[in-house]
């Protein structure tokens, strides 16, 4: 292989890693780090009650809101008994007041046929849909919460690494670039820009 050659393939393999580098921090930037960012909580879809718009597997983030400001057709997330902390995430579908003058919201799924049996009451709310993301969910489901913490530490030490890695090779590429050329600029001289 000619140096150009090997050159060449060392720039590819390098804008390779740096693509699936830069893959991995924006899944694990979209699952960890702008929720807790944002004060919102990842949540993954489990059922088919809210297809076509959020399928099994869907990424759901929900941020909290005023729950005199959550309007009808919204989608939140809130417990399904209070203090539970098993979720749904459905649709607003009315508003309205009980007999003691409380608020609280009907909700259905969009697949559903009949909304939910239950109100929902201001307590139960976790959130209103901020963002979804088809398919990762599932990874969601797979990583906890330890591994998620793991996962973000490991990244970032790895880009620490790797661009220790870059700025190594970029200067000892440099000097063999300068050697073959004959260059007389002494070895204290030589920067990395």
């Amino acid at each position: 292989m000619t140096r150009s050659a090997a050159t060449t393939a060392r720039r590819l393999s390098q804008a390779l890693a740096w693509a699936v580098v830069a893959a991995v921090v924006a899944v694990l930037a979209v699952v960890v780090v702008v929720p807790r960012m944002a004060g919102a909580t990842p949540y993954t879809v489990l059922t088919s009650s809210m297809e076509p718009t959020l399928p099994p597997g869907t990424l759901v983030v929900s941020r909290p809101a005023p729950f005199e400001e959550i309007l009808v057709g919204q989608v939140v997330t809130f417990q399904l008994e209070s203090g539970d902390p098993t979720v749904a995430t459905h649709r607003v579908i009315a508003r309205t007041t009980e007999p003691d003058g409380t608020p609280v919201l009907w909700t259905q799924g969009d697949a559903n046929a009949v909304r939910d049996p239950e109100v929902v009451r201001a307590e139960q709310v976790r959130g209103v849909l901020w963002y979804r993301v088809q398919e990762l969910g599932r990874l969601n489901t797979a990583i906890d919460a330890a591994w998620r913490q793991r996962g973000v530490t490991v990244v970032g030490l790895a880009l620490l690494v790797y661009a220790g890695y870059a700025a190594t090779a970029a200067v000892r590429e440099r000097r063999a670039t300068r050697r073959a050329a004959g260059s007389t600029i002494p070895q204290d001289q030589e920067t990395l820009a």
